[in-house]
């Protein structure tokens, strides 16, 4: 019964949230209390909660700062460099951007943290996406995926949490695996060229020059028609090399075209016409070389402090939320002495912070319930227990296999330290050897990073301004071919 409620459950709450009958964070609540009532153990769901909420404080608090600490530091220009060279790179071609994508969110992931990749990848890559009108969904389906490749690196948790899982050495399970992750990699950058193309069909190629003085010509217009008190069009209607575009949100359907609507009545068209355009100028103001919250004198500090921050994470000097809130409160602190400037800093990135750690305690209910209830560990058990006999001496590719519904449905301790032991020891029986099977368990994390239990994805989603629906129905098709391509090229090579 707790199997069929728990899988019940996953269901509901997917099916909800992409339809958009219910927002996530209400979805996270509401759900996992209505089951909770449902398998009767409703008196409990207090505790139950308390304990989500215990487990997942110390990631809430590492991503509030981590949010303020990288916010400073794209408000500084630390990140300036890095931009410039993938804008020299990708111009205006939307091809060149998508791909621009993909290398920097593979390259920022080399610190470890799906957080920090998003914010930098969504910091330097929104405002193109915004002002050539892309689709956003590809953004955040891109980062989300590379940094899935990447966040199997030793440091970057599932590794580590295999090793101590099954008692093996994090090296041992993954230098191997590395040839089947550069193929992974190698599929996201291929992924990244098919969506890039359809992008670059869908709006054709444009000098980002051409796109400023296309939207300034709009802008004109849309002023000398407001005079006359009528609204003759939604959009700039400029025309490229390979098609048109109107006014696209850039928010994207699930096949990655923008939604574009016409024949707006005259008032509410206008004001939505100059929000968009008012939300594209500040989208596009972290590139400003003017802006005032730059501080080129103190770059190399920062540069320093963020490297020192970066290497204090990965050999675990302090815990992760305790770095974070030092590196927060000095890069404050030493860029802007004034009390004022720190409050607006502040201010600036309250909603991104706010919006994550809303999603990540209403995450704990979600998980609280499953753990408290039983509801996981009887899922677990169900499908270990389905699988036949003649399976047992090819456990390492079932657990190639189960880690991408199970790294999606749960969080990376409840698989690793839950189901990963019960899968080596099923293995062990056929005489598969545990180093097999804890280095097919890494095969799901492309998949694992777009799952609603990973606060990070809340990050992604909010910056880039994407519905959660909306990115779960575009990536996960495209993640789960991304996992599958690495466990065949794992099978391939004999390493799985």
């Amino acid at each position: 019964m707790l199997t069929i409620l728990g899988f019940a459950m996953i269901a509901t709450f997917l099916v909800l949230i992409m339809m958009k009958k219910v927002s996530p964070i209400a979805a996270l609540v509401l759900i996992p209390a209505l089951f909770c009532v449902l398998v009767g153990q409703g008196a409990n769901l207090g505790d139950y909660v308390i304990d989500g909420i215990g487990d997942l404080a110390p990631t809430a608090a590492m991503l509030m700062f981590a949010i303020v600490y990288f916010g400073v530091m794209i408000d500084v220009g630390l990140f300036d460099p890095i931009v410039r060279v993938i804008l020299r790179f990708a111009k205006a071609d939307p091809l060149r951007i998508v791909v621009g994508t993909a290398a920097l969110a593979a390259i920022v992931s080399l610190d470890g943290d799906g957080s920090t990749t998003f914010m930098i990848t969504v910091s330097a890559m929104y405002p193109l996406y915004k002002r050539l009108k892309m689709s956003l969904v590809v953004l955040t389906g891109i980062a989300a995926t590379a940094n899935g490749v990447m966040n199997t690196l030793p440091w970057g948790g599932p590794t580590a949490r295999a090793a101590t899982a099954l008692k093996l050495d994090a090296s041992e399970i993954f230098v191997p695996m590395i040839p089947a992750l550069a193929v992974g990699l190698l599929g996201v950058f291929a992924l990244a060229y098919v969506l890039g193309r359809r992008e670059r069909k869908r709006l054709g190629y444009l000098s980002l020059d051409e796109v400023i003085e296309a939207e300034a010509g709009s802008a004109d217009e849309k002023v000398l028609v407001g005079a006359g008190g009528t609204s003759g069009k939604a959009g700039s209607g400029t025309t490229r090399s390979g098609g048109t575009s109107g006014t696209g949100t850039g928010g994207g359907t699930d096949d990655g075209d923008p939604g574009d609507k016409a024949g707006k009545s005259d008032g509410a068209g206008k004001a939505e016409e100059a929000g968009e355009a008012e939300e594209e100028h500040e989208g596009f103001h972290v590139l400003d070389p003017n802006r005032p919250t730059l501080r080129p004198k103190l770059y190399w500090f920062n540069a320093g402090l963020t490297i020192l921050l970066l290497t204090a994470m990965i050999m675990e000097l302090l815990p992760i939320p305790v770095l974070f809130m030092l590196g927060a409160a000095l890069a404050l602190t030493v860029n802007f002495p004034h009390m004022p400037d720190q409050k607006a800093r502040i201010a600036a990135h309250s909603e991104n912070v706010l919006n994550v750690a809303g999603m990540v305690f209403a995450a704990a209910v979600f998980t609280g319930v499953l753990q408290g209830t039983g509801m996981v560990d009887d899922m677990a058990k169900a499908v270990v227990s389905a699988i036949p006999d003649w399976m047992g001496p090819h456990m390492a590719l079932v657990t190639g296999f189960l880690s991408l519904p199970f790294t999606y449905f749960m969080s990376n301790d409840g698989f690793y330290f839950g189901i990963l032991p019960v899968l080596a020891e099923a293995g062990a029986a056929h005489g598969v050897p545990p180093l097999e099977i804890a280095r097919a368990s890494l095969v799901g994390q492309p998949l694992h990073m777009s799952s609603p239990l990973v606060p990070a994805v809340y990050v992604l989603v909010g910056m880039a301004k994407v519905e959660f629906g909306d990115h779960t129905r575009f990536t996960v098709k495209w993640a789960a071919l991304t996992s599958l391509v690495v466990l065949g090229a794992g099978f391939v090579f004999g390493i799985i």
